[in-house]
Parts: C-alpha cells; structure tokens; sequence
C-alpha cells in the first residue's frame, strides 16, 4: 500500500497550486481489486460508489483547515456515496472534478491508495460496499510528512 499522486497534481503543486485547492470540489471513487500501478493509469476494478457530499452524486468534497501538515475532510460535510455495484473496497481515487477517468499523462490531478480496515492509506470500519446502500467516510483527512 502507497498513496500514489499523479504527474498533473506533482506539477500542479509544485507550479502554483496547492493541494486543498486541486481536489476542492473532487469526488473521492471507491474500487475493487488493486489499485494500477501509477495514479495516471486508468482505474483497475470495478467502481462501487463515487463519495460527495451528503451522498447526493453532484456536490464535491471540501477540506478543513490544514494543521502541522494534515489536511481534514471539511467537518461539517458528510461524504458518502450509495453502492452503484456491489464488492470489497479495495483502494480509492481522490480526483479532481474534471477528471475523464481515462489515462492521464501529464494533467489530471489524482491521488490513489489502498483501502482497508487497518494499516490501509484509508482506514475502514467495513471493506463491503452494497449495491444501492450508503458507503459513508465519518473521518479523515490527507497528511504529507513532517520529517
């Protein structure tokens, strides 16, 4: 398991941007099956829900204030997303709203991890996602190292 950033959110960042500011209004993408081998691959697996506020399918995520190197999810947000196919969460795919879904070689800002319930990059209290059913994120947020 290691979070994977994507050669368009590399440049993005280390050009004028920042990290809050590329996935401000993203969708966090649930899968199954391992993640590809880099974040500018197309997805591998199958996609079991898109996470957005409220669960509404349309609204993006926001972040809270970054603290010593952390970035939290936007507290008052509930993410969540129903099940749009039935499976074991296997990684995620933080993206920006734009983003085709397609291979990227150089533009689309993305961050992919594992998913699992522990010693996952996203932790999880259950890995099952149902077809129809809310799969809800209660907490967390992203962390570059301090040292």
């Amino acid at each position: 398991m290691t979070v994977k950033l994507s050669t368009g959110l590399v440049t993005y960042v280390m050009g004028t941007g920042s990290f809050k500011a590329a996935f401000n209004l993203g969708f966090l993408d649930i899968y199954s099956g391992t993640q590809p081998a880099s974040a500018d691959d197309a997805p591998n697996g199958t996609k079991l829900a898109t996470i957005t506020v409220d669960g509404d399918g349309v609204t993006g995520i926001t972040f809270g204030t970054a603290v010593a190197g952390y970035l939290p999810k936007n507290p008052s947000e509930t993410w969540s997303g129903n099940g749009v196919a039935s499976g074991n969460a296997g990684w995620f795919r933080l993206r920006e709203a734009s983003d085709a879904g397609t291979a990227s070689s150089s533009t689309a800002k993305r961050v992919d991890g594992s998913i699992g319930n522990s010693g996952a990059d996203m932790n999880v209290g259950s890995v099952v996602v149902t077809s129809g059913a809310p799969f809800i994120v209660t907490g967390g947020g992203f962390t570059l190292p301090l040292a």
